[in-house]
């Protein structure tokens, strides 16, 4: 396995993003809508893409099937120059494929299927979790990190190798997990990223304040909420941190918190300081959102150290 900056753990699967979807059929059998692509997703992949595009050495490890959406996934993630050394592929288990229907405003809701509960162990590999400075778990209450035993398992891995970790989230579908079913094995996370429904969902508060201390009672040392188009809450045992959103021409919110964790991730990794990474990643999860899919707007450091400059709430 080739050592990496950064190596991201999780489901990857395809998503078929359409939008305008009308509601109103056009005949007894159909629906139209303005466009339908396929783009490969999964937040390993968005977050994987996402760091390589901003300068890192970004590695991947997955599960994917031996199929035409496997072929696509990988081959995207090849081309955005993720390692794919510790991606493993099985003839048995299909590639998950996820339908998002994206509104005018760019809200999203999703379809998912039987596949995204597929058996991925990568506890069971643990030479595919070595050799990285950070690391992403992708994402908490979801496959493969949906069992308490997983968690524990790659979580301990990963703090004796001395690795940075960073936890995002997501709302449970196929496996009911609450927070105290992991919260033992939280002490090892050193950045929580949860959106504002999810940590309301999991620490059963009503504020980012509130949500953040419950979370850092479980232990981890840092806790980001995504507010979406109100920006960031940042919180740890000494700090308090809130940072707006940079105004953009939103059309689909697909990957944007996605791309808020690499930009996060990838200025801690060269060493900025926490305030500064949050502005950076606000920039990275508003520019994804100007363009359909969740790995098509971003390009490069550049154009976010760009739209940083161009508002003066930045501090970088």
């Amino acid at each position: 396995m080739k050592k990496c900056q950064i190596l991201c753990i999780g489901t990857a699967l395809i998503d078929s993003v359409i939008r305008g979807f009308d509601r109103e059929p056009v005949s007894a059998a159909g629906f139209v809508a303005k466009s339908g692509e396929l783009f490969a997703g999964g937040e390993a992949v968005n977050v994987s893409i996402a760091a390589a595009k901003l300068g890192a050495q970004a590695g991947i490890c997955c599960r994917l099937g031996e199929d035409a959406a496997g072929d696509l996934i990988l081959k995207t993630l090849t081309e955005g120059g993720v390692d794919t050394s510790r991606v493993l592929r099985t003839k048995d288990i299909p590639t998950p494929v996820t339908t998002i229907f994206v509104d005018e405003e760019g809200e999203r809701k999703s379809v998912t299927n039987s596949a995204h509960r597929y058996n991925f162990h990568p506890e069971h590999a643990p030479e595919c979790l070595k050799g990285a400075k950070a690391t992403v778990i992708g994402s908490l209450f979801r496959a493969p990190f949906n069992d308490p035993a997983v968690v524990r398992d790659v979580l301990q891995i990963l703090h004796q190798e001395g690795s940075l970790i960073f936890a995002d989230t997501k709302l449970p579908n196929f496996r009911p997990l609450t927070l105290d079913d992991i919260a033992p094995y939280l002490q090892s996370v050193d950045f929580i990223t949860p959106n504002e429904t999810e940590a309301y969902h999991f620490t059963g508060k009503q504020t980012p304040e509130e949500a953040a201390e419950v979370l850092l009672r479980c232990g981890v040392k840092n806790v980001v909420i995504k507010l979406g188009g109100k920006g960031c809450y940042f919180r740890s045992g000494t700090r308090e941190i809130r940072i707006p959103a940079y105004r953009v021409n939103a059309v689909d919110a697909t990957g944007a918190g996605d791309n808020f964790l690499a930009g996060l991730i990838t200025e801690i990794l060269r060493g900025a300081k926490v305030e500064d990474a949050l502005y950076f990643a606000c920039a990275c999860g508003a520019i994804c959102t100007t363009k359909t899919g969740a790995g098509e707007a971003l390009t490069g450091r550049e154009q976010v150290v760009e739209l940083m400059g161009r508002d003066s709430r930045s501090a970088c």
